[in-house]
């Protein structure tokens, strides 16, 4: 058919991409359709799966009694570390030191020992209390003050002579304090379920932001080539980092319980194992030295970071080296030594968690810039500012050049929107009245490196169809975990091609389709995953190009997608009639596209690179009002700005924004995590572990972006990544309640830990307080 005589479409603004659309999974969410791995209809002959662990979180299994586990009713088979077919290793990079069964010692408490394969999953999970141990066990290391062995080595940056900087600077303040660890308390807890297929292949439907890595384990457990493994994910119930590198045992383990019984099997943990079992964000204690002027700038810099990594390596060289990367968040330290101590305890093996260990470093520079301005008796903002990054003072500790700093510009700002300066008058008037309840305020800044700095990770692939009747499917290496990666990438491809987002058919993420993927992680996922399916789109667009100038003699410089019309010259047609005219003669309309970061490198041995391809900014100010009786704490006001470039989708961005700054503030607040002396993890269900809840989020919560030009790197529509960034703005809260306690008494910095619990409130106000009169 050809096509009808219309205009050709005018330059324009884009009519999709920038647009608050809702998510694509949003009605399925509300009414409960969206489909969940434990929704998936059930194959028949399906076995669930349940663990067995040791009551020791030291020592060794001496002897193990399944029998009474394996006639218990219900109960199919009984998998050990003997049963495995290839190497018993689940590690990321199966680097052998994370079995998935353990076959005889014990590093943690909740270490898998045996599973249970029932018919049922009560059945399962009853059958493995039965087990009966024999253990001899060993006081096992919980805490880094007690821990002397390293899973890695230890690291640093180093730029000048920070010590003798320290000491030849006009003044010199040192601090200790710890850093808590953070629970994912995702809603869909890790779950795996798998399918045996013909020739030894193997489908599994597994719950994780990295479907490569556990195809590349999986077949590594049963010994196959990664072709015979295809893993597929259509979305998760949440991840925030702690299905990157630990939904792999859950798959591996319900993939051998289906390869040893040929029947479908599934892996499903209880919640209270689910915490037990698998890893947090790292917690560190910061150790820190600074020299600084009268002014409190910075001369030198000198800070020990020593982490908490539990049992294993897993993800602990990338998460504290990004602890390490973020140490500096704002501030330009012109002489510094930052040092990183990853050591190994008997607690579950850490892991990746939303910020990827920026947080810990960010919260150490802002405790330091609170350090100064008390003892200094200036105004923590002040200090701040005199710090920030600016022209002749833009190296990191690492040495990249920070090129598009808007530091000053987005603080004033916010400043000025969040009527900083008067509320601060308001509030040491408040103080000085107020004997109990003191209020405080802080407004804190944002500078996170945007990129994988494990270089390899920062590519991606993307695959679209262009069906003959105009509609098209994509798929990609990313994964949906309810952040709106799928809506945005759909958004791009449907602006490609200038049609409805509804036009563009979301696929489940799944390695048969596109290969060697990265994980979806350091909020990296529309940039390498949209900028992947454009290159698809261009390649399918170029055969229509040349279709077009062979068939109509009309060159690409007069042709445009817009409307869900395709204008060629002085005529237009629909997309699906032109796709179909292509396909009748004979041109190919599907296409894999590639994508990799430029510019970025980064050499580990020599600390040297440029390892991020820009940053993104912003900015909290937090107002809470504390309680000195009690330690109570309730945050009153909250006003974000955030930059995020040219927003793909705002309405999602928003979104974003103000979940990361409530789970950033729950971190540092309410979220605590406590081990007994046994090892045993106390806090191990929603009960005794506290999230956020609806109360806890201020009324009066503004979250703004900010008005940008767009990012000056040639990112996807030039906008900013926005999945971890905004976590990062909860540290305004942590630092309004350090400002709270410093009322008490002026010139003392409180010795607040994180987290802010109303045990640690009290504990920092009687330290502020003691001496007093």
């Amino acid at each position: 058919m050809p096509p009808s005589e219309a205009a050709v479409a005018p330059e324009a603004e884009p009519l999709v991409v920038r647009r608050p659309l809702p998510h694509d999974s949003a009605p399925r969410h509300v009414t409960g359709a969206a489909t969940y791995i434990d929704d998936i209809r059930e194959p028949a002959g399906l076995v669930h799966l349940a663990p067995g662990y040791a009551p020791i979180a030291r020592g060794r299994i001496t002897a193990l009694d399944l029998d009474a586990v394996r006639s218990a009713p219900g109960v199919v088979d009984v998998i050990t570390a003997a049963d495995l077919p290839g190497p018993n290793d689940i590690s990321p990079k199966l680097i052998g030191d994370d079995p998935a069964i353990t076959d005889g010692p014990v590093r943690f408490y909740g270490q898998v020992a045996f599973i249970v394969v029932a018919t049922t999953r009560d059945a399962a999970r009853r059958a493995a209390k039965r087990a009966r141990f024999t253990t001899v066990a060993e006081p096992p290391v919980i805490d880094v003050d007690q821990a002397s062995d390293h899973v890695l080595p230890d690291y640093s940056f180093v730029r000048g002579n920070a010590q003798t900087a320290i000491d030849r600077a006009g003044r010199r303040l040192e601090g200790s304090f710890r850093i808590g660890g953070q629970e994912h308390f995702y809603l869909e807890g890790q779950i795996a379920m798998a399918v045996p297929g013909e020739a030894g292949e193997m489908l599994v439907y597994s719950s994780t932001q990295h479907p490569s890595e556990v195809q590349h384990v999986v077949a590594h457990a049963l010994n196959l080539p990664s072709s015979a493994v295809t893993v597929e994910i259509r979305r998760m119930g949440g991840g925030f980092g702690g299905k990157e590198s630990q939904a792999t045992q859950w798959a591996v383990l319900a993939a051998i319980a289906a390869w040893k019984t040929g029947r479908p099997a599934k892996f499903r943990l209880d919640r209270d194992d689910d915490m037990i079992m698998t890893g947090k964000r790292h917690d560190f204690r910061c150790d820190y030295s600074v020299g600084i002027d009268g002014e409190g700038v910075l001369s030198g810099v000198d800070v020990v970071f020593s982490a908490r990594c539990g049992h294993s390596e897993d993800l602990s060289l990338g998460v504290v080296d990004r602890t390490m990367f973020h140490a500096d968040n704002s501030y330009f330290y012109p002489e510094c030594r930052v040092t990183a101590r990853r050591l190994r305890t008997n607690t579950v093996s850490n892991t990746a968690f939303r910020g990827f260990g920026g947080p810990q470093g960010m919260l150490f520079a802002e405790r330091m810039m609170d350090h100064i301005a008390y003892t200094l008796g200036r105004d923590p903002l002040d200090v701040r500012k005199a710090n920030f990054y600016r022209e002749g003072r833009d190296r990191t500790p690492f040495g990249q050049q920070v090129t598009d700093n808007i530091l000053a510009e987005l603080i004033g700002d916010l400043e000025t929107r969040s009527d900083y300066r008067a509320r601060r008058e308001a509030i040491a008037a408040f103080n000085a009245g107020s004997r109990i309840l003191k209020r405080g305020l802080a407004l804190t800044p944002v500078k996170f490196g945007i990129s994988f700095t494990l270089m390899p990770l920062n590519q991606a692939g993307a695959l679209v169809h262009l069906y003959r009747d105009g509609s098209i499917h994509l798929n990609h290496g990313g994964t949906e975990m309810g952040q709106g990666l799928f809506t945005k990438v759909a958004m791009v491809v449907a602006e490609e091609f200038g049609v409805s987002a509804d036009a563009v058919r979301i696929t489940a993420t799944s390695t048969d389709k596109v290969p060697n993927t990265s994980p979806t992680a350091a909020s990296s996922g529309t940039d390498l995953n949209a900028m992947a399916a454009v290159a698809a789109c261009g390649a399918i667009k170029d055969r229509l190009y040349d279709f077009i100038a062979e068939k109509w003699k009309v060159g690409r410089d007069k042709v445009a997608f817009r409307e869900g019309q395709v204008f060629i010259g002085n005529q237009s047609m629909s997309l699906g009639a032109l796709a179909n005219e292509a396909y009748l003669n004979r041109v190919h309309l599907s296409a894999a596209g590639h994508y990799k970061t430029p510019v970025i490198s980064w050499n580990r041995d020599k600390a040297e690179g440029r390892p991020f391809f820009y940053f993104a900014y912003g900015a909290a100010c937090s107002e809470v009002l504390v309680d000195t009786m009690t330690g109570e704490m309730k945050v009153e006001r909250v006003d974000v700005l955030h930059d995020v470039g040219k927003s793909l989708n705002p309405a999602i961005d928003i979104g974003q924004i103000e979940g990361g700054f409530v789970q950033g503030m729950g971190w540092l607040t309410t979220e605590e995590l406590v081990w007994d002396k046994e090892g045993r993890l106390r806090t191990h269900a929603p009960s005794t572990y506290k999230i956020p809840a609806a109360s806890d989020i201020p009324e009066n919560f503004k979250v703004e972006l900010y008005e940008s030009a767009g990012n000056r790197e040639a990112t996807i529509w030039r906008s900013k990544a926005v999945g971890e960034p905004p976590l990062m703005l909860g540290i305004s809260v942590f630092c309004a309640i350090v400002n709270a306690i410093a009322s008490l008494r002026p010139g003392i910095m409180p010795a607040l830990d994180a987290p802010a619990t109303p045990e640690a409130i009290m504990r920092a106000v009687r330290a502020t307080t003691a001496g007093e009169g």
